[in-house]
C-alpha cells in the first residue's frame, strides 16, 4: 500500500521532517531512507519578509503487506465501533497473520465466523491491491479458527461412526469451502467412508456416506438421460456400486457443533 504525504516548512528539511512526523504515527520505525521525497516548491525569503513561501515536499511511503494489513483492518474496527488490538507477523510460509484481541470478541467472531471471514476476505483484498504476486492474508481472534477446526474434526468423526453403525447417510448443514475441506480431510481414507459436496453456495454441504454411494443426480443431455451431478475438486465419491440417493438435508437433524 502506497501512503503519500504532502507538507510545508520554512526548509525543505523541515518539511521532510513534518512529513516523517506523520507518517510514524503509521509506523514508528520509519527513516528518511525509507521515503521518496519529491520537492514541489522551494522555500522563498522574499524582500523584507514580503512574498515569502515555505517549501514544500511530497513524501511517499510504500508500507509492507503486514504494515498496511493492520492498519487497514485496525482501521476497519474502529470505523465499525469495535475497540481491539491488532497485532501480526508474517510467517514462514510468507503468510500474513493477524490476531485480533480485546473485550467482546463475539461481535469480531460473528456466526460460525462469518464476520471473521469477512474481515479477513476484505483485508487481503486491500492488501493485494498494489502487490505484484498474491499474498495469503489470515485474520483470527481468540484462537478461534483453531478451536473451530478442532471442533468440525470431532463432527466428522462423530457423524462417520453415525453413518458406519446405521449405515445410512448423513447431510451436514451448510459450510464455507474451508470448512468442508476441514470435513473431507479428517475422513479421507477412513475405511468405509467417503464424502462428497451437494447445493449451491451458501448453502453447500458435505455428505458423509458409506463407502460406494453415489453423489445425487440431476437430469442433462438432449435425451433427458440422467447424469451425475459435477462435484467440485474438494473430493469425489468412490464408483463402485449404485446406491439409494442420500436423504434430504431437510429431513436429518442437526449435527453441527457450535463452538464456544
Amino acid at each position: 500500500m502506497i501512503k503519500i504525504v504532502e507538507t510545508t516548512g520554512k526548509t525543505t528539511e523541515d518539511a521532510v521532517a513534518a512529513a516523517l512526523r506523520q507518517l510514524r504515527q503509521i509506523s514508528p520505525e520509519i527513516t528518511e531512507a525509507d521515503v521518496d521525497v519529491e520537492l514541489l516548491e522551494r522555500a522563498r525569503s522574499g524582500f523584507l519578509g514580503i512574498g515569502s513561501s515555505p517549501a514544500k515536499v511530497r513524501v511517499t511511503y510504500d508500507m509492507q503487506p503486514l504494515e498496511s494489513a493492520k492498519i487497514f483492518l485496525s482501521g476497519l474496527l474502529e470505523h465499525i465501533g469495535v475497540e481491539a488490538l491488532v497485532d501480526g507477523e508474517v510467517n514462514e510460509e510468507g503468510t500474513v497473520a493477524l490476531n485480533v484481541s480485546g473485550d467482546n470478541m463475539g461481535v469480531v467472531i460473528g456466526r460460525r465466523g462469518d464476520t471473521l471471514d469477512a474481515l479477513q476476505y476484505i483485508t487481503s483484498i486491500v492488501v493485494n491491491r498494489t502487490e505484484k504476486e498474491h499474498i495469503r492474508v489470515t485474520v483470527d481472534t481468540e484462537n478461534y479458527r483453531k478451536k473451530r477446526e478442532e471442533s468440525l474434526q470431532a463432527l466428522a468423526r462423530k457423524v462417520a461412526a453415525r453413518v458406519l453403525k446405521y449405515k445410512k447417510n448423513v447431510t451436514l448443514e451448510p459450510m464455507n469451502a474451508n470448512e468442508r475441506r476441514v470435513i473431507h480431510s479428517t475422513l479421507q481414507g477412513m475405511r468405509g467412508i467417503t464424502t462428497y459436496s451437494m447445493g449451491n453456495e451458501p448453502n453447500r454441504r458435505v455428505v458423509v456416506a458409506t463407502a460406494g454411494a453415489r453423489g445425487p443426480k440431476t437430469r442433462g443431455g438432449r435425451g433427458g438421460s440422467q447424469t451425475r451431478q459435477t462435484e467440485t475438486r474438494e473430493q469425489r465419491p468412490a464408483q463402485t456400486q449404485r446406491t439409494a440417493e442420500p436423504p434430504k438435508a431437510a429431513a436429518i437433524p442437526s449435527v453441527e457443533m457450535e463452538w464456544k
